[in-house]
């Protein structure tokens, strides 16, 4: 801070009695406690400081000396002096995440393999809702605002979880649009600035920036958490994020007991826990679903949605949770919109008893789609390491040289959106890794694959300066 900018808020500090140290301080304590000088801020050198107020440097080196002694600022050589505590980070206006943008500022001339969804509605979607028609067209005394989703939906995905062997009663759901506003409300019910979150390193992008929009500290474990009892003792995080099943964008399916031990540990520790199982139930064929991290403690928080698994278009999702959670969830989206879109929902309704038989129709295609992709990558590109998975949507993929988000602006160049993995790993570790998707059609994927590797071999890796390796510590 500038010191004629701490000079003019303090006033008339030294009208006062005492020493002359002991009234600077006392003015900056109070531009502290007030919040003028919020956590973070570097107030002025001694010096400069000194210069500004007319007084010698020994007089603000005792104020400053003074204040550090009360745990109210920070010296550190070479950083300066600080106010002590967190600093706020302002969270952006709007969002720079390509995931996004790839979806704002659309290009015909590009193949996307950035946003992964359903590349078309399915029939079954059109049959349901021509199934709720009648209902719809009977509705009377009803003005269809239901910011804790349609009572018929509610039941329906109740019941899906009851089928899965979780019981679950229609007070546990609250019926969202889509899998991305149900992280929203939860960033947005559960943390405040300076919270800290823990996910997984690499995750889904779409939860980094819900996180950071409410201005959290988000940290990153291997996939599944691992780790996970250390962090919470080292970290105290607000809140923990996971994709068990198919995890976005790896593809790795955790194992019952971690699921168990992971669910189990959080609820010891009262951590919020979110399982993202938006995935959950694209597996190809001969692979069981896993129960979800609820069924080993009812404190999880459980997300799921039908944009992925039947399609995009259809905005319906929904968050499993206590009953008081839900009516916490239920006042804020009150806020936002009210409640959904009723004829969505209605048709979810419809779907959800299909939801099996459809997902097991089409997950050969899922499968072919998946193994074609990696056939046209190995023909054309063999030296990517582009391990299979045994379901979801993504491949995850490591370069042999150069870096994602350099080679990310080639690919574009050549007419390819594609993800780079810097930009779902918030420990910086996988800067190597792009993530693809592998749902478009058998002809879309071998077109995408040409431009790939023509991408690949007139890329050249930005030049990076060395950096010097810090002496270790004494």
């Amino acid at each position: 801070m500038d010191p004629i900018t701490v000079t003019d808020r303090l006033g008339r500090w030294s009208a006062g009695r005492g020493p002359l140290y002991a009234l600077l301080a006392a003015g900056l304590r109070g531009l502290i406690d007030d919040g003028e000088l919020p956590p973070g801020t570097l107030l002025p050198p001694d010096r400069k400081l000194a210069v500004a107020l007319s007084v010698g440097r020994s007089t603000v080196v005792a104020a400053y000396d003074l204040l550090h002694d009360e745990g109210r600022i920070v010296r550190r050589q070479g950083s300066g002096t600080r106010v002590a505590g967190t600093p706020r980070v302002d969270p952006p206006e709007t969002t720079s995440e390509p995931m996004f943008l790839d979806l704002l500022e659309p290009r015909s001339d590009v193949i996307s393999l950035a946003c992964a969804a359903p590349d078309r509605p399915p029939v079954e979607l059109a049959e349901s809702y021509a199934a709720m028609l009648p209902a719809l067209a009977a509705t009377t005394d009803d003005i269809g605002y239901y910011p804790s989703g349609h009572p018929v939906l509610r039941e329906a995905v109740a019941e899906y979880y009851r089928g899965r062997g979780l019981p679950t009663e229609a007070g546990q759901i609250l019926v969202t649009t889509g899998g991305q506003q149900a992280l929203s409300l939860l960033a947005r019910a559960h943390l405040r600035p300076g919270d800290r979150v823990l996910v997984e390193a690499p995750t889904y992008p779409g939860a980094l920036e819900a996180f950071r929009a409410e201005a959290a500290v988000v940290s990153g474990l291997p996939p599944g958490l691992d780790g996970f009892a250390e962090a919470i003792r080292e970290q105290r995080p607000t809140l923990a994020y996971v994709i068990p099943t198919f995890q976005n964008p790896t593809g790795s399916v955790l194992s019952p007991l971690p699921r168990r031990r992971l669910a189990e540990t959080a609820a010891a520790e009262g951590i919020t826990l979110i399982d993202d199982e938006v995935l959950a139930e694209l597996g190809f064929p001969g692979h069981e679903t896993p129960l979800p991290l609820a069924a080993f403690a009812d404190t999880v928080i459980t997300i799921g949605s039908l944009s992925k698994s039947v399609w995009g278009g259809l905005r319906v999702g929904w968050i499993r949770a206590a009953p008081p959670v839900v009516a916490k969830l239920a006042r804020l989206r009150a806020v936002h919109d009210l409640g959904g879109n009723l004829p969505a929902q209605l048709a979810a309704a419809e779907l959800l008893p299909r939801l099996d038989s459809l997902l097991r129709a089409q997950a050969a295609e899922r499968e072919r789609r998946h193994d074609h992709l990696r056939a046209e990558l190995a023909r054309r590109i063999p030296e990517w390491d582009v391990p299979p998975v045994k379901g979801g949507q993504t491949l995850w993929i490591r370069l042999p040289h150069g870096d994602g988000a350099s080679f990310a602006q080639a690919a574009l160049r050549h007419h390819v959106s594609i993800l780079a993995g810097s930009g779902l790993d918030p420990t910086g570790g996988s800067e190597r890794y792009l993530r693809i998707h592998f749902l478009h059609p058998l002809d879309t994927l071998t077109a995408a694959v040409d431009r790939l590797a023509e991408a690949w071999r007139t890329y050249r890796p930005p030049n990076r300066p060395a950096v010097a390796t810090p002496p270790l510590a004494m």
